[in-house]
């Protein structure tokens, strides 16, 4: 009885995927004699981060609830208006 001497182990395939990146798209239509009721679509990209900014996809660098400087930012931000609202009061009175 032979074996396969060259089988790909699970990490060397996550490996391969993280490194190139893959991409799984599908939508969902629910329709009612030819009218549409509701539509998903479903996109999901699996890569490492390196891969993702590669690409130009980094969105967790700007999301508040997944960065600390992204919350500094939306922090400044919100006193910057709220400073600026001051202003316009002060000036009416």
């Amino acid at each position: 009885m032979m074996h396969s001497i060259s089988a790909t182990n699970l990490a060397d395939i996550l490996e391969r995927v993280l490194d190139k990146g893959i991409v799984i798209a599908g939508d969902i239509q629910i329709r009612i004699a030819d009218i549409e009721l509701l539509t998903i679509k479903i996109r999901l990209l699996i890569a490492s981060v390196d891969k993702a900014v590669e690409i130009g996809i980094n969105w967790w660098q700007t999301d508040s609830y997944l960065s600390s400087k992204a919350l500094e930012k939306e922090k400044d931000k919100k006193i910057e208006q709220l400073e600026a609202k001051i202003k316009k009061m002060k000036k009416k009175t």
